[in-house]
C-alpha cells in the first residue's frame, strides 16, 4: 500500500489528519522488516539446543501447557549458563518472558533475578553475558506489552519495565565483548523499531561474524 496521501481539490488540509499520517509513515518505515515485535514472534533456530519446554505448533506464543510456571525463574537461570551461546540465550529468554506474561509477580522474580546477576557482586567486573540476559529481557517484557494477545497483562507488567533501558546494559555486554557478533545481532533486534542507524550498524557487524557462528548463520535472516 503506498502510504503517501494525494491531496484532494477543494479540500481543507486539518493539521491533525496530516499529523496521524506522518506518524503512520514514520511507524511503518522503522518496522518495515519485522512483522511484529522483533523479540519475541520470531523464534530462534537453536537446533538441538536445550531450552526451556515449548510447543509452538500455532503461533509464536504457543507455550506448554504442561509446563508449570513455578519453576520458571530456576529453569530459566539454569539453561543461561555461561557455555550457553547467545542464540540459545536469547530464544530461551524469549520462551521466558511469553511466560511470565501471564503473571506478573512471575515477571518480577525473573527480572529481580537476572538483574541481579548482571550487577554482580562488588569489586568484580560484570558479566557480559548475565549484562546481556537482563536488557534483553527488560527489552523484550517492554514489547510484550505492546502485543495484543497480552492486553489484559499491560497495566501490571508495564511498571516492571518503565524507566529501564535494556539497549544501555546490552551496550556495556558489547563493550566487554566487543567482537561478538551474536550479541551484535541480539542488539540490532532490540533497536529495529528505535534507531535505524544503530540498528545498521549493529547488523552489518552482525552479519560480518555471521561465518563464524553456527547458530547465528541458521537466524541471520531475520536481519533481512
Amino acid at each position: 500500500m503506498d502510504s503517501r496521501s494525494t491531496p484532494i481539490a477543494g479540500r481543507a488540509h486539518h493539521p491533525g489528519r496530516v499529523l496521524a499520517v506522518t506518524l503512520i509513515v514514520a511507524l511503518a518505515g522503522a518496522t518495515a522488516a519485522f512483522a511484529g515485535p522483533p523479540l519475541l514472534c520470531h523464534p530462534f533456530d537453536i537446533g538441538s539446543e536445550r531450552s526451556l519446554p515449548w510447543d509452538g505448533r500455532s503461533s509464536w506464543f504457543d507455550t506448554d501447557p504442561s509446563y508449570q510456571l513455578k519453576s520458571l525463574v530456576a529453569d530459566t537461570e539454569a539453561v543461561l549458563a555461561p557455555s550457553t551461546p547467545v542464540i540459545v540465550r536469547m530464544e530461551t529468554l524469549r520462551r521466558a518472558v511469553i511466560y511470565a506474561g501471564r503473571d506478573a509477580a512471575v515477571a518480577r522474580q525473573l527480572l529481580d533475578r537476572l538483574t541481579a546477576r548482571a550487577v554482580g557482586s562488588a569489586g568484580k567486573e560484570p558479566d557480559p553475558l548475565a549484562l546481556f540476559d537482563a536488557g534483553y529481557l527488560v527489552e523484550a517484557l517492554r514489547q510484550l506489552t505492546m502485543v495484543p494477545q497480552f492486553k489484559a497483562q499491560r497495566a501490571a507488567l508495564e511498571p516492571l519495565v518503565a524507566g529501564q533501558d535494556g539497549y544501555v546494559m546490552v551496550k556495556k555486554s558489547l563493550a566487554l565483548r566487543p567482537n561478538d557478533a551474536s550479541l551484535e545481532f541480539g542488539a540490532a533486534l532490540i533497536v529495529a523499531d528505535k534507531d535505524q542507524r544503530a540498528y545498521r550498524s549493529h547488523a552489518d557487524r552482525a552479519r560480518a561474524g555471521a561465518n563464524r557462528d553456527v547458530l547465528l548463520a541458521r537466524n541471520i535472516r531475520q536481519l533481512g
